[in-house]
């Protein structure tokens, strides 16, 4: 069996989906913007997850990104143009949370095969994944402290400190630095590297059968426990650091530069709440 995303007006699917014996690949498809998300395209991939919880025929989930050069460099800086008010802002937090959340619950195993870039919201998505594994090219990272002045989510800030722990997170943001391939693996944020994004995309169906084969119970069960394990954030406390940057001077000013394309200025004044 095989389908693809819905497209209007001939214009190609923005997230293609195929299913063959039992393996759902997940292909995000604007290359061009380098697979940046669109609101609608965390919203089918919403829908395509619970497609997959719907049909327990299907054993494993492979997620990736079209043309080799990027995974999904988050969320089209187009998106935040008319953000106006608290609630544009709390509703994208909630949105990114739902979606992420979406594919932790997933009942079937999760692979993201990772090439190009992985940033922002692609790299939320592929650390929600249960499998990593990267081409050469790949490169991760949250660059918002030298792009938008925009933050995390409390329930994203506890996912990666859980995946690389505190202090490296840390560093990643104040730095804004990109992790190539290599140091991923190293710090485990990925267990595999190959040389391609060919030879990715092999490794990725190869795994996909070897978990299929396995016992669907045990994966689900041990998915479930780890995410219990995880200490309940504060929502409120979450809202209001949201609020303190996506409601300030800066993150207009982020996301002008970024679309006129210039260096930011930013000037760190808190915004009236």
């Amino acid at each position: 069996m095989s389908e693809t995303g819905s497209s209007t007006d001939g214009v190609a699917p923005t997230i293609l989906y195929e299913l063959v014996d039992g393996i759902a690949t997940v292909t995000f498809n604007r290359p061009d913007a380098r697979n940046a998300f669109t609101f609608a395209m965390y919203e089918r991939l919403i829908e395509i997850c619970e497609t997959v919880n719907a049909d327990p025929g299907i054993r494993a989930v492979i997620l990736t990104g079209a043309g080799g050069r990027a995974f999904a460099a988050g969320t089209d800086i187009a998106q935040f143009r008319d953000f106006q008010t608290p609630d544009d802002a709390l509703g994208y937090e909630a949105r990114i949370d739902r979606v992420l959340s979406a594919l932790e619950t997933c009942r079937a195993p999760t692979i993201a095969a990772i090439a190009g870039a992985c940033t922002g919201g692609g790299a939320a998505i592929a650390a929600c994944c249960d499998l990593r594994i990267a081409a050469s090219n790949a490169k991760f990272g949250f660059p918002i402290a030298r792009t938008l002045g925009n933050c995390l989510s409390m329930s994203n800030y506890a996912r990666f400190a859980e995946l690389v722990g505190t202090a490296r997170l840390k560093e990643l943001i104040f730095t804004s630095r990109l992790i190539e391939a290599q140091e991923g693996m190293t710090i485990g944020l990925v267990s595999e590297v190959v040389a391609t994004p060919e030879a990715m995309m092999a490794r990725a169906q190869e795994l996909a059968r070897m978990v299929a084969k396995h016992a669907p119970l045990t994966l689900q069960a041990t998915k479930q426990a780890l995410r219990h394990l995880r200490p309940a954030v504060p929502r409120s406390e979450g809202d209001r650091l949201i609020l303190l940057c996506y409601m300030s001077e800066d993150f207009r000013e982020g996301m002008d530069a970024f679309l006129e394309k210039r260096p930011p200025v930013f000037s760190g004044r808190r915004p009236e709440m």
